[in-house]
This record gives structure tokens, C-alpha cells and sequence, in this order.
């Protein structure tokens, strides 16, 4: 149907006849010649419609707004007075013979150079995604997985399929269950990730393996979640941590560069896990922002005033201050507003001193708790983190996660609400991450990644007796405070791998019958293996520039997982539940 693309037509095809299609982005009648911006994919190209073509001239006449066209016509250069440098057809315009609507738009709900809200955006979605920047977006996806398949078909990777209907197994979310039809009573789950099924090509000798694979997790919605996504899934046998970063390092590199020609560091710099949390109080530090944690519980040991001396003196406890250069100059509405703030976070409060002459002494500061510190802790805490006048300080107090986490957030908030932030690309390496976390609530040890990442101590007795210290081989790769991927070294023996499944609370019985396949696996000689998974939602969001990821994913749900475009989930007929033999019972309302 067509010759060229719209936005490729140029001065090397003037004097051509060629034929184009797409929609009408817009419609002008100057005067007897009626103008049609034509748009695809490629661009816009402006075609001319001359009143002397009587048949052309009534089509064009009829055109409207998104109306689906084809135009056969010749290319002529423009006018140097008409000549558009904003368009890459700027320089010339196609003389139209023939103008075909091949479809009529009805009115649209929103103009497709105007940004609606995201609710009729997903209502709309086909509509959303004519728009230029939306086509932009997932063109730049396609490259995006076209590099990465280039990178990995070059060195020796197999891409291979694992099932979508699965078994469930516990992996830190809750599954998304298919029932059976043919098997009454029992019921499919889609993966939350190809884990298993990639540890198990390791075993099989498949050596190195990927996959850009559809995972499902049903959970808490946010602007970087979605109940499906994508992620780029990789496995290497006999391999180290070390063996698996530098070639993954290599792979971002490549595809930041080809993608959207930006060039990350030559090397990653890798900081531990307790690094991570002592100097940015986060295990995806954003490293753009130059503000950081600093423990001053020496320094306030000693005072009366407990909020700060208890946890100073409890082991699990922890005192920091964060000092924003220039925070003198903030409203003291805007201090105050920190407070509400850093309690969605777990704060109690949020202390804070500024410091308007530091020649001065305490007559120099403001402060609602400086009258609880003497000259020693609030000299200590001014060396300690490097005050100068005009700064403000935050302290945090209580907790040691606690305190991290709401003193993490608050360092990210008054760096990018006040300037501090590079333009710039951060990546590193987050590393020994501890190989479980104690939940208090059911008294048991939960995995920090998941139940088969292997941890650093290589001997199962060992471990047992040394759970709450056992650092385990995992690794994250965070770029800009994003984690944009995540993996370990695995378990390659059965008595470890039960060692771990007996720390978590899994009994020897719902192992076997969870996971009995890889323990028998494990024991047929396992190779060393270990990967990592990428989330490629993510990383196209950070190359788009979006805060959230569905606006890189052609067809996303909505914050409440549902899809507005084909109204799902919806209910379905009882002929079909019977079929599958399931009975919905609707949750009984709690009394008024």
C-alpha cells in the first residue's frame, strides 16, 4: 500500500512519486490549498492538496482529525520561506494526486499532543500509544531486548522457554493460581520467575541460559510494580560472583550505549550491604546524591536526653545525623513538613539543628533540642558530620532498620527537593547482603533474596549454628537508587540447600513436597552455577525518563491490578466455573 514512510521522505526522492500512509495529525485550508500533516511511525510529512485535482480536493475536504489515509503524490522541495529545520521532512511536501480515506475517526476523548490523565490513557491505551512519545518509548523497548539478545546469542547464551503454568512454590509473593480442569481440586501457579527451571538447565549441562521471561506476582501495587513484567533471566554453570558481574556489566554497558548512547563507568564500584545502610541507609543507594548518614551515637551516649542516649546504648539501636548544606535557607514549614513524612517511614519524630552562625556558639543555632545536648555532643555531632554555617542537621534515633530506613528516605527527599543531585548515571554493586532477616512477628528467619541463594559459609553445620550472621553470595546491580537487578550464586548441595529450607521453617515434609525435584537434582551431580535477573520494565523506564513503569508497557494495569482497555479480571460464566470446579465465595462483609 505503500512506498516510504512518512517521516523518512526527503530531498533525495523530490521530482518521486510515492505513496504514503497514516492519520492526519492535522488539516489546513489556506485559502484554496487544503495542507495535511501525514503521520506514522517514522514522522510527519506534509502533503498539498491543489484545487485543480477535483477528486483529491473533495477527499481532502472530508478529512478530519485522525481520519486513516493513503496519499500517492510527488515530492517537491519547498520554498525556502516554508522550509520547517524542526521536522525532518522540513524541506520538502508531497504533491498529492490521490488522497484514499481507508477509515473515518469518530471525535477522539483526547487530543494525541496532549497528555490525559493515566485513567483514560489505559482506557485508551491504542489510542495513547499513536502518540509520538509513547511511539518513541516502546521503539526504544524493542531495542532495548533487541541488543540484549545480540549481546547474549554472541557469547555462547541458549535462549530456552520454561512453563508459564507451574507448581506454586513459596517465593516471597503470592502466586497467581490456574485451577485444572482435568485434574480436579488442583490448581496450576504462574511463575513468579524461571528460578527453578534455570538452576535445573545448570543440571542438565545447558551451561549458559537466558531468557527475556514473563514473570507474575500477586502483590501491593506501586508505580515500579505491575502483577506481570518482564525480566531479562540468566544462569551461568561454573561460575563465580565475579565471572557473572563482569559479563553482565559489560552487557549494560553495551546496551546503554547502543540504546541511548549514554556511556556508564568502565568498572562498577561494589560497597557491602552494611556499607550500604550505614552511609545511605538504603541497599539501592542513589549515589547522584552526595548526602550521607553519620553515626554520632558516641556522641550522645553520655546526655539525658534518651531519645537519644537509649538507643545509643542499645546494641540494636543506632543515633544518625544528615547534614543538608544550605538547609538554613528552607522554610520552617517545609522542616516541619519532614516530620509526617519520615513517619511513613516508621519515625517517631524529626529532630533537627540549624546552624545560622556557627562563630557563635549556641547563640548561633536554632533548634527545638539542642537545649537537651551540652557543648561536648554537639561538638562531637558538628565534627563528626562537617557542619558549616547555614546547614541544617537531621538526626534519627531508635531502631537500627528503623532509623536506616526513615533517614534513608528522608536523605533522598531534601537531595532531590533542594538541588542535590547529579545529572548524571550512577551504577554499582550491592554485596554481601546478609542470608536472612529475623521476623519477629513469626519468630522465624526469612531469605533476604530467596530460599536457594547460597550463602558464603560453605558448610551446612556451619551454618545452622551461625544463621544470624551468615552473609550470603548474593549480588545487586542498582543504578540512579534503582535496582535494576538482582541475583546469587546457588546452592549446589542438598544437605546445604536443607540446611537453609530448615532455618526458614520449612519442614522436611513440605520440602519434599514443595521442592522434592530439586533435592533429588541436587544430589545427581550438581554443577557450581549461579544468575541474575534484570528487570527490563525498569531499566526502560530509567532510559525513558518516566517515574513509573507502565508507561513503558504497552497494555499495564492499573495501580489496582486491573486492565481498563478489556475491563479484567471480570467474572465469568458458572457453566465454566463448574467445568474447572470452583465455587467463588464471596467475602462476607465485617458488620457496620
Amino acid at each position: 500500500m505503500r512506498t516510504h514512510y512518512c517521516g523518512l521522505v526527503d530531498e533525495t526522492l523530490i521530482d518521486q512519486t510515492v505513496s504514503l500512509c497514516g492519520w492526519a495529525d492535522t488539516r489546513r485550508d489556506h485559502g484554496g490549498v487544503i495542507f495535511i500533516d501525514l503521520r506514522d511511525h517514522e514522522g510527519l510529512v506534509q502533503v498539498v492538496v491543489q484545487p485543480d485535482n477535483n477528486t483529491a480536493f473533495a477527499a481532502a475536504e472530508a478529512v478530519r482529525y485522525e481520519f486513516c489515509l493513503r496519499v500517492t503524490g510527488t515530492v517537491r522541495a519547498r520554498p525556502s520561506s516554508q522550509v520547517n529545520d524542526k521536522l525532518a521532512t522540513g524541506k520538502i511536501e508531497v504533491v498529492v494526486d490521490q488522497i484514499e480515506i481507508l477509515n473515518a475517526a469518530a471525535p477522539l476523548p483526547f487530543m494525541l499532543h496532549e497528555t490525559p490523565g493515566e485513567e483514560t490513557r489505559l482506557r485508551y491505551r491504542y489510542l495513547d500509544i499513536r502518540r509520538p512519545q509513547m511511539q518513541q518509548t516502546l521503539r526504544m523497548r524493542t531495542r532495548l531486548t533487541q541488543t540484549i539478545r545480540r549481546f547474549l546469542d554472541a557469547r555462547g547464551f541458549q535462549d530456552i522457554e520454561t512453563p508459564i503454568l507451574t507448581k506454586a512454590t513459596p517465593e516471597g509473593a503470592r502466586d497467581y493460581l490456574v485451577p485444572s480442569r482435568v485434574h480436579p481440586g488442583e490448581f496450576y501457579a504462574l511463575p513468579q520467575s524461571p528460578q527453578l527451571f534455570k538452576q535445573l538447565l545448570m543440571m542438565a549441562g545447558m551451561d549458559r541460559y537466558y531468557q527475556i521471561a514473563r514473570c507474575f506476582r500477586d502483590e501491593d501495587l506501586r508505580s515500579d510494580r505491575q502483577p506481570e513484567f518482564t525480566q531479562l533471566d540468566m544462569e551461568f554453570a561454573f561460575a563465580n560472583e565475579r565471572d557473572i558481574q563482569d559479563l553482565v556489566e559489560d552487557m549494560i554497558r553495551q546496551v546503554f550505549k547502543e540504546v541511548v548512547n549514554v556511556e556508564l563507568d568502565a568498572e562498577f564500584p561494589r560497597i557491602t550491604y552494611a556499607e550500604a545502610i550505614r552511609r545511605f541507609g538504603s541497599d539501592k543507594p542513589d549515589l547522584r546524591i552526595p548526602l550521607e548518614l553519620v553515626d554520632v551515637a558516641e556522641h550522645v551516649r553520655h546526655v539525658e536526653f534518651k531519645v537519644f542516649s537509649a538507643p545509643a546504648s542499645d546494641a540494636s539501636g543506632r543515633v544518625v545525623a544528615l547534614r543538608l548544606p544550605k538547609g538554613a535557607e528552607l522554610s520552617r514549614k517545609y522542616i516541619d513538613d519532614l516530620a509526617p513524612y519520615v513517619a511513613r517511614y516508621g519515625a517517631k519524630g524529626l529532630a533537627w539543628i540549624r546552624v545560622d552562625d556557627l562563630s557563635k556558639g549556641r547563640e548561633g543555632l536554632t533548634s527545638p533540642i539542642v537545649k537537651f545536648l551540652d557543648d561536648r555532643a554537639v561538638e562531637g555531632i558538628f565534627t563528626a558530620v562537617g557542619a558549616q554555617t547555614g546547614d541544617v542537621i537531621f538526626f534519627g534515633a531508635g531502631n537500627y532498620k528503623t532509623v536506616s530506613d526513615y533517614m534513608g528516605a528522608l536523605r533522598l527527599k531534601i537531595g532531590k527537593d533542594n538541588g542535590h543531585i547529579e545529572k548524571s548515571w550512577s551504577p554499582l554493586w550491592v554485596v554481601d547482603f546478609p542470608m536472612f532477616e529475623y521476623d519477629e512477628q513469626s519468630r522465624r528467619y526469612m531469605a533476604l533474596h530467596h530460599p536457594f541463594t547460597a550463602p558464603s559459609i560453605d558448610d551446612a553445620a556451619d551454618l545452622r549454628a551461625n544463621a544470624a550472621n551468615a552473609v550470603s553470595r548474593g549480588y545487586d546491580m542498582v543504578l540512579n537508587g534503582n535496582e535494576i537487578g538482582g541475583g546469587s550464586i546457588r546452592i549446589h548441595r542438598s544437605d546445604v540447600q536443607s540446611a537453609v529450607f530448615d532455618l526458614l521453617g520449612i519442614s522436611s515434609e513440605e520440602a519434599e513436597a514443595k521442592f522434592g525435584f530439586l533435592l533429588e537434582a541436587l544430589k545427581y551431580g550438581c554443577p557450581p552455577h549461579g544468575g541474575i535477573a534484570f528487570g527490563i520494565d525498569r531499566i526502560a523506564a530509567l532510559m525513558s525518563g518516566t517515574d513509573s513503569i507502565r508507561d513503558v508497557i504497552a497494555f499495564p494495569k492499573t495501580a489496582s491490578a486491573q486492565c481498563l482497555l478489556m475491563a479484567a479480571p471480570s467474572a465469568v460464566p458458572e457453566v465454566q466455573l463448574q467445568e474447572l470446579h470452583v465455587r467463588v465465595v464471596k467475602p462476607v462483609k465485617a458488620n457496620s
